[in-house]
């Protein structure tokens, strides 16, 4: 994963040197994510700045991507899990070896087609910005989930900028916002579209559809499977919770094998490492160290302190541009491993977001009402995730020039997890009395490839099994240096989006300074939390209204009383 900058609809008298070095230094503030190297290209309508984090091909996958006429420039920032079908079946002229040529090939391919139509073909990760010099023509798109960040906005003559973080556009561009996912502009009209459309969307289409465990159980190796496309050192996330479990007994499944040359290989880094964070004590190391020891991965498990944690916050919060409670309270100690991983050499892991939007695995699920309201909650957190998971785990290890990828995320395995009724799904009470665990078609569709301690674990937020003495600390603190009467007038500082705790106004202070303006504050979605602003989760539950604290052990007491 890399970073891109775009600036487009330069005008006939521009002084394209100055701008090139204006682009560059807005592309600089993003550098962490490309350390590798770092792609120019300058044309009369258009500059294209790379970054680049080189994972897939280091030795000639440098961009912005060159058609070989050189009337294509593109810069991407991802990965193209299918790469190599959609190669196979080209006749286009391939320059590179890299996974990401492939937008070059399908753009040229598809004729007069809407760009929609082959943007729908890829299977990966990215938000890319193509230029078609002989069309005079450019494209912007982002992958249907949102997993790659990106931003656009206007500068003060009118320009169209892009970038894969708000900081590389805070200062140039005024009504900076971000790129919807799953949609495409294109400058031939001016359209901004939604290429992505799922039948599975609409819960009547899932009716009566059941995917047997075996199944789904196939779907998501081969979603892993895909996702081990490396040529560098790569690891596993590891907190010892369900789904971060599965995505390293599923690695672990591939791992002596080179993905890139169809596993005819051993792997050129056949061990497995996976990495854990917590305070000393915490249930996540615990229980990672279990997991680690059953698949036989290397594990490294760190411990930070409350101290380190909050002295992290100020570059946590740079790094996110999010105020979000739940997501800053995750990213500490995420960006802090990090760090970590990346002192190892490692340059990719895989991590296990996703899975609870798509199964339902947050504590609240347990009381919904029906199998139609249980399946249009998880295509809203599914819609919600660019803001919240997937915006953590991406900024958060991008900081330090490490790709986080999510197999839960892989579009042909929600094609499958997506299109079962979720009568199948549901948790909580049973017509027969009895109860269900969260996620129990996951859990028993995965059934002995973990220990049970693990595979049955009941569900933890990571920002509560890192220790809930980081969430208690933080609180406290925020009590600390937040005062009454500051919190009183926060509607009054804060307009839009007002926090309503003393933790919520720290860190909203943090982030002003960071990134001052209304503009950058509504690129963050309101309400208390993402578990529990949903109207239709209020519905389930009345309780839920008063949940000002997202923590997974404040939703209702559901936590400790046992789905109660």
């Amino acid at each position: 994963m890399c970073s891109i900058f775009g600036m487009f609809d330069l005008h006939p008298g521009d002084d394209l040197a100055q701008l090139r070095q204006q682009a560059l230094a807005c592309s600089q503030r993003q550098r962490h994510r490309g350390p590798d190297w770092s792609g120019v290209f300058v044309d009369t309508g258009v500059i294209l700045v790379h970054e680049r984090l080189a994972i897939v091909d280091p030795a000639s996958g440098a961009q912005p991507l060159r058609s070989r006429d050189g009337a294509l420039a593109l810069a991407v920032n991802g990965e193209i899990y299918n790469h190599q079908d959609l190669r196979s079946a080209s006749g286009y002229d391939f320059t590179s070896g890299s996974d990401c040529e492939v937008i070059n090939a399908l753009h040229r391919e598809g004729g007069d087609a809407s760009p929609g139509e082959w943007i729908a073909r890829l299977n990966g990760i990215f938000a890319f910005a193509l230029w078609d010099g002989a069309a005079q023509r450019y494209l912007i798109a982002r992958d249907p989930i949102g997993v790659c960040p990106l931003y656009w906005g206007h500068d003060r003559q009118g320009r169209l900028c892009v970038a894969s973080e708000m900081k590389a556009l805070a200062e140039l561009c005024a009504d900076v916002r971000a790129f919807p996912p799953g949609h495409v502009y294109d400058s031939r009209d001016g359209s901004l579209r939604s290429y992505y459309h799922k039948p599975w969307r609409d819960y009547a289409h899932t009716q009566g559809v059941r995917v047997e465990p075996s199944a789904l159980r196939a779907a998501f190796e081969a979603a892993v499977h895909r996702q081990l496309m490396t040529d560098v050192p790569y690891g596993v996330l590891l907190s010892g919770g369900l789904d971060s479990s599965l995505v390293a007994a599923c690695a672990a499944k591939f791992a002596r094998e080179r993905i890139e040359d169809g596993d005819r290989s051993e792997a050129w880094w056949p061990r497995l490492h996976s990495f854990a964070i917590g305070l000393e004590g915490s249930p996540d190391l615990a229980a990672a160290k279990v997991a680690a020891e059953a698949l036989g991965t290397v594990h490294h498990g760190f411990v930070y302190s409350f101290a380190e944690g909050l002295d992290a916050l100020p570059e946590v919060i740079r790094h996110i541009e999010s105020y979000d409670v739940t997501t800053i309270r995750a990213s500490t100690p995420m960006y802090l491993l990090a760090r970590r991983i990346k002192a190892m050499g490692v340059k990719m892991v895989l991590s296990g977001e996703g899975s609870d939007e798509i199964f339902g695995g947050y504590l609240y699920f347990h009381k919904a009402p029906s199998a139609q309201a249980f399946h249009e909650e998880t295509v809203r957190k599914l819609d919600a995730l660019h803001a919240y998971d997937c915006l953590r785990a991406n900024k958060s290890m991008m900081a330090w020039g490490v790709e986080a990828r999510v197999p839960f995320l892989d579009l042909e395995f929600l094609d499958v997890a997506m299109a079962m009724d979720a009568t199948h799904k549901m948790a909580g009470v049973q017509a027969d009395g009895s109860r269900r665990i969260e996620k129990a078609i996951l859990r028993e569709a995965f059934a002995g490839a973990l220990p049970d301690s693990i595979l049955w674990r009941q569900k933890e937020q990571f920002s509560d099994g890192v220790g809930y003495g980081w969430i208690d600390g933080l609180k406290a603190h925020a009590e600390q240096v937040v005062s009454d009467r500051e919190l009183a007038a926060a509607a009054s500082r804060f307009p839009h989006n007002p926090p309503a705790t003393k933790e919520a106004y720290f860190y909203r202070s943090i982030f002003e300074r960071h990134f001052p303006g209304e503009a950058c504050a509504a690129t963050v979605p309101g309400g208390k939390s993402i578990a529990c602003s949903s109207p239709a989760a209020l519905e389930w539950d009345p309780a839920f209204a008063n949940a000002a604290d997202p923590s997974g052990r404040a939703v209702a007491g559901v936590h400790e009383a046992a789905l109660a």
